[in-house]
């Protein structure tokens, strides 16, 4: 198996061989490594203008939007496009009955209709830098230090954290004020990074479309081409008067970026040069062949626990539009990997990826063994790795067994909550009493009730225990809330438990709390399950630690060994929710013998896929008039058909939803938005003849926000270059 590894400059290793369109690449390294293959490909830019910590680049138009999604700006007063995926959960918590956006769609028309969104962060790269020398010279003085300390392991950890840590962040944080610093490992612990974000914490949404648009296709084309969503969403970034982060006020004004994106309307074609900007979550490039199988039982455990839990939750939200609201986000957030993990399993069998992973491993072992220094430090990377997975299987299966399902019973997670903000309250506030702690308790436990439905957690409780029961180890077993676990009357325990619970409707919990103080909480039944849930998930934690230590010793050496096996050849780094740039072109694919896709879709593709009857591919009147009456403004190809994606042999995954699609210059093509089916393993393999990226092109964007939407305003305040007739771009 082909894997991918970076450089340190402090190591001066560089290492696997690489495609011009694979590879997930650290920014302060492009020039070392990428820059004259990039300009090879069609790039016109340096560098120095994709990232500078000394002047405005386009890292400083790339955003972290919210925990697991990438954003950018598209004009000088913050406003902001990522996906409709991507800001579901803040429309989501915005909508109710009345005022549906998730449905209907929202447009703000002025800056007053902009609506706030309470939590939703937005994270800029301030930069980046190698501090691996600093980190090592720390652990090699520590460990001299407390060589015959009993506790050495914990005296070098502090000693560590207290000169390496403390003191770069400390002082990375003083020089960068409103700045947030923090020292992110990589390459399995190999390489460190100290990194400097700025945090702006008032974010309001903007405008989006229905979901029939944003979420067009929903769970049956989820990973799929051909593709017809309209994958984006609109925000603004707000700052206090100087332009620094704030919390919201009335008084905040849009924040006025260093840098922001212009947007093309020029449209792609085969073979055009494309790249993304945006923050990766995780792969698992390095992976060896007995992680990827834990990975793949893992996978099944998941699968099999959701698909109930999800055909549970689908029934409620299509007869009720309340539950469908409430539900829309749990549903999404579950239905996303479990789909994604059916597909790479296929793909892991298709591919044979972890035969591929144990060639790798055999040529490993055997550079290993040709130097005896090589072997004395990476001879045993493997056998120490296949000992971590082997302590560790059980007490993972075990663990998530019940993470996928008895946790999953909402009921419980609340009980759990509200104990846990009263003992934080009593903590912290000791000369409150108990009631009055209760109280604020309850009030923080309060927002979680607009997304709840007992009657649906009910049936998610009946039917979550009842795999639990199904599958867990006998040792698991539930036995505080029945002595015989085996044989328990399931259905009656679950009415009971719903039938007397205070938890199941704030009002009971407000009542109860009034009149019998502590006691109601302590005593609920949702409370005793709560601890016996908690109970049989912490017991795994000794053996989970165990496992995870060794692996990491492992996962090291092993890693070491690939970056000493590959020295002198370009690569790149696990993701790990840095910010990375993948570059490539635009291109079709051929998923199977005869069949051959072709790079783009258009809105004729929506209209042919369109079904009244079935919720996911529902077409709005207005998009239908927009087509009938061929109304599609400047956005239309010159063929007068509406693009709505297209794809691009980039490297993405996780997290990259979001980051924009950008052309030679670095404007902006699209938007990323998804993986397609026949390449699901490549969080662990790159596959260049059928790994695409699918993009929602900007032009689609553009016409939805201003012909269907009525939005136009927002499109003023944008950089559009339109292609001239020369076929060159021109000025907005």
């Amino acid at each position: 198996m082909k894997k991918i590894l970076t450089i340190a400059a402090a190591l001066a290793i560089a290492f696997m061989p690489a495609k011009a369109d694979e590879g997930m690449w650290m920014l302060p390294l492009l020039e070392k490594m990428n820059i004259a293959t990039m300009q090879e490909l069609g790039c016109r830019l340096s560098a120095d203008q994709i990232y500078s910590i000394n002047h405005s680049s386009l890292k400083d138009a790339i955003v972290q939007f919210g925990g697991g999604c990438t954003g950018e700006i598209v004009s000088d007063e913050g406003l902001l496009l990522t996906n409709h995926h991507c800001g579901y959960a803040s429309i989501q918590k915005l909508s109710t009955v009345d005022h549906d956006y998730l449905t209907d769609g929202y447009w703000a028309m002025n800056r007053g209709e902009e609506l706030p969104v309470e939590g939703l962060t937005v994270t800029f790269l301030e930069s980046m830098a190698d501090v691996t020398d600093q980190f090592n010279a720390a652990m090699k003085k520590a460990e001299k230090m407390y060589r015959d300390s009993t506790d050495k392991e914990e005296l070098v950890k502090a000693y560590v954290n207290e000169n390496v840590y403390e003191k770069l962040i400390g002082k990375a944080e003083e020089e960068n004020p409103h700045c947030e610093a923090y020292i992110v490992p990589f390459y399995d612990y190999n390489v460190y990074y100290l990194i400097v974000y700025k945090v702006f914490k008032d974010i309001r949404f903007v405008g989006a479309p229905p979901s029939s648009i944003g979420k067009f296709g929903a769970d049956t084309d989820n990973w799929m081409w051909p593709r017809h969503t309209g994958d984006f969403s609109i925000f603004r970034v707000y700052a206090d008067k100087d332009n620094n982060p704030a919390e919201y006020s009335a008084d905040n004004v849009p924040y006025s970026p260093k840098k922001h994106l212009k947007i093309s309307l020029g449209g792609v074609k085969e073979g055009d040069y494309t790249m993304i900007m945006g923050y990766p979550g995780s792969t698992t490039r390095f992976q060896t062949s007995p992680e990827l199988e834990l990975q793949l039982k893992l996978n099944d455990i998941r699968i099999a626990a959701r698909t109930i839990r999800q055909d549970i939750l689908m029934e409620d939200m299509l007869a009720d539009p309340a539950i469908r609201i409430k539900y829309a986000n749990k549903y999404a957030s579950s239905s996303n990997g479990w789909k994604k993990w059916q597909g790479m399993k296929l793909a892991f069998g298709k591919l044979d990826v972890i035969g591929r992973a144990e060639q790798e491993e055999e040529e490993f072992s055997s550079w290993a063994a040709g130097k005896k220094s090589r072997t004395e430090k990476y001879g045993n990377a493997l056998n120490t790795i296949r000992e971590g997975i082997s302590e560790g299987t059980a007490a993972n299966v075990q663990y998530t067994i019940a993470t996928e399902s008895i946790y999953r019973i909402e009921l419980q997670q609340m009980a759990a909550k509200m104990n846990n903000l009263f003992k934080t309250t009593i903590g912290k506030e000791t000369d409150k009493d108990t009631l009055e702690a209760l109280r604020t308790a309850y009030e923080q436990l309060l927002p979680v009730y607009k997304d709840y439905s007992a009657p649906t957690d009910r049936k998610v409780a009946a039917a979550m225990i009842g795999y639990y029961r199904d599958n867990a180890a006998e040792d698991m077993a539930l036995s505080d809330i029945s002595g015989d676990f085996g044989n328990m009357d399931i259905a009656g325990y679950v009415d009971t438990l719903f039938r007397t619970s205070i938890f199941v409707s704030p009002e009971k919990l407000k009542a109860a709390i009034e009149e019998k103080g502590w006691d109601a909480v302590k005593d609920d039944p949702a409370s005793i399950l709560a601890r016996q849930v908690n109970k049989v998930i912490v017991s795994q934690y000794p053996k989970l630690a165990q496992s995870d230590k060794t692996l990491a010793e492992g996962r090291k050496a092993y890693t070491a060994g690939l970056l000493e096996w590959h020295k002198g050849e370009p690569s790149y780094p696990d993701a790990n929710f840095t910010m990375r740039l993948t570059y490539g072109t635009v291109g079709g694919y051929s998923p199977k013998d005869a069949v051959i896709y072709r790079y783009y879709t258009t809105l004729d593709g929506v209209m042919e896929k369109e079904d009244p009857d079935n919720w996911e591919f529902v077409v709005p009147a207005r998009l239908k008039e927009l087509y009938e009456a061929r109304d599609f403004g400047p956005y239309a190809m010159p063929d007068g058909k509406m693009p709505v994606a297209f794809l691009s042999n980039n490297d993405i995954t996780g997290g990259n939803s979001g980051s924009p699609v950008l052309n030679a210059d670095g404007d902006l093509l699209g938007l990323a938005f998804d993986g397609n089916w026949e390449s699901m393993s490549s969080d662990v393999m790159f596959e260049p003849d059928l790994q695409r990226c699918i993009n929602v092109d900007i032009r689609y964007v553009l016409f939805i926000i201003d012909k269907f939407g009525g939005a136009g305003w927002l499109l003023e305040e944008m950089d559009i270059v339109y292609p001239s007739a020369a076929g060159e771009n021109s000025g907005k």
